[in-house]
């Protein structure tokens, strides 16, 4: 007997083996194992389920996520431009209370400007009527120092007088 060649007995043995074997595998071992493929098929088959369903879900939530971003940016962009409304109208409205104030401090400044104007003026029309009265004092002293100069102003004035009454009676 060689090493290469089997003997024919050995090869009857070996084959009832085989098929013993192969009988119990195939009556206890095979059923088990293609139940656990089985299983293993489905659990697979679920997980990819689940997993395109969660990437459903993702989608989703990536789209509302899209749709509440571009809404927030609505938002945002309303109240920027409601801020820069307010803004804008503040500034014009203190600018108008600074321009009504400005008026009105300008006003007062003419009008007491006018007053003090007048206060001058009448205070100007004073002195001048006491200078006078002090110049014309002194005038009539030198030439009324005569009593036939006085005698004759006094006529004169009594005459002047009757002839202002005379015009103003009718």
């Amino acid at each position: 007997m060689g090493l290469l060649t089997p003997d024919p007995g050995l090869l009857f043995w070996m084959v009832i083996c085989f098929g013993v074997v192969f009988f119990i595998l195939a009556k206890y071992a095979f059923p088990v194992i293609i139940g656990m493929v089985d299983k293993r098929k489905e659990y697979i088959d679920n997980s990819l389920k689940a997993a395109r369903e969660a990437n459903e879900q993702l989608q989703q939530v990536k789209a509302e996520s899209e749709k509440l971003m571009a809404k927030v940016q609505e938002q945002q962009t309303a109240i920027l431009r409601d801020a820069t409304a307010t803004r804008d109208r503040i500034i014009a409205e203190a600018r108008e209370r600074a321009r009504v104030e400005a008026q009105k401090t300008l006003e007062e400044t003419r009008h007491q400007i006018t007053a003090e104007k007048e206060s001058a003026i009448n205070d100007v029309r004073r002195q001048v009527a006491i200078l006078s009265v002090d110049i014309a004092e002194k005038i009539l002293r030198e030439k009324l120092s005569d009593s036939d100069e006085q005698l004759a102003m006094v006529n004169r004035l009594m005459d002047e007088a009757n002839l202002n009454t005379n015009t103003e009676e009718p």
